[in-house]
């Protein structure tokens, strides 16, 4: 918490630094915006990059060091700087930076872990220039999770009147079948089923669960998955007291008739589950990690290297992000919960 009217202080990470992220990033800085965040939003960013793009933009978005001793002022952007390891411009990625953008990562988590930050909200990177780095990076997701030493976390989003969980993430299509297995599906489950009751205060979901084959496996006949992993789990945490319906058809899950059975959905991978909540909510949705032991939100979309610098981006999913990552810092502390 803050000094200042025990504000608490969200972690914003810049992302890609050849992107959109610190551009919308200075977007926080709208005098619009002020009294809509309950909240002190701390940018970790190089603070010349943002001054320069900026500069670019024609933004006006005064810059100051971010110290928690400080009064928030509006239209001002406190920066926790984090030094690039070379310049960086607009739409151009360099391997280069690929340490730069973990490093806002790890201040950001380690702020949340000591209890700096109420929470962290992440701007899009880049995992492949990640990758040509040499460095295995396959998503915020699963870094944070290997960093937090959380076993299992579930990417879920959320936009467009919809929530959608995953039962796999990041993966060739040609290996969910195997990774859809019976602990996967009960531990994803399980989490989802806390997370809503703690996060979004549904203390008895209603969980939409899809099937994995077309038709959600037409009997048997379209594949067994249905039959030997995902209805013995449904039934088994059933018996426990969970809402659970499904395995639904995945074609026909997302009609307006389906879905108002349901709380929450999850798919069994990634396309499966975010095409149509893309469809609903693109630029307006937000991702949200459940199962971590802090609160992490992030934008729905990626690094848009074509319109960085452009002032074109749209921040209204960061916006979003924001919002819903102090409402769910308020509902923790409501609850007397942990973070």
């Amino acid at each position: 918490m803050s000094e200042h009217g025990r504000l608490p202080a969200i972690a914003v990470t810049s992302g890609e630094p050849a992107g959109i992220g610190p551009d919308i990033c200075l977007r926080l800085a709208d005098r619009s915006l002020a009294g809509r965040f309950h909240a002190r939003l701390v940018i970790l960013a190089d603070r010349t990059l943002l001054a320069e793009r900026a500069a670019a933009l024609q933004l006006p978005a005064p810059l100051r060091e971010w110290d928690p001793a400080l009064a928030p002022q509006a239209g001002t952007l406190d920066v926790l700087h984090l030094p690039l390891a070379a310049s960086a411009d607009p739409g151009r990625l360099n391997p280069a930076n690929a340490p730069y953008v973990l490093a806002l990562l790890d201040r950001a988590l380690a702020g949340c872990q000591c209890g700096e930050f109420a929470a962290m909200v992440t701007a899009p990177v880049h995992k492949g220039v990640i990758n040509d780095a040499g460095i295995p990076f396959t998503g915020h997701t699963e870094y944070l999770a290997e960093r937090t030493a959380t076993p299992r976390v579930v990417m879920m989003l959320a936009g467009g009147g919809l929530r959608v969980a995953l039962v796999t993430i990041h993966l060739p299509l040609r290996e969910v079948p195997a990774a859809v297995t019976c602990r996967a599906v009960e531990e994803t489950l399980r989490i989802l089923h806390a997370e809503m009751g703690a996060k979004y205060g549904i203390a008895r979901p209603r969980i939409l669960v899809a099937g994995l084959n077309p038709h959600a496996g037409e009997g048997g006949y379209l594949g067994r998955e249905e039959i030997e992993v995902i209805g013995p789990v449904l039934d088994s945490l059933r018996a426990e007291g969970m809402t659970l319906l499904g395995p639904l058809p995945a074609d026909t899950m997302f009609s307006p008739a389906v879905l108002a059975r349901g709380d929450c959905v999850l798919a069994m991978y990634h396309d499966q589950g975010l095409t149509a909540l893309k469809y609903a909510s693109f630029g307006h949705g937000i991702n949200v990690t459940l199962g971590l032991p802090i609160i992490r939100t992030s934008v729905d979309h990626g690094t848009a290297l074509d319109l960085a610098g452009s002032g074109q981006a749209d921040s209204g999913s960061l916006l979003v992000a924001v919002e819903q990552a102090i409402e769910m810092d308020e509902r923790a502390e409501r609850a007397g919960g942990e973070r």
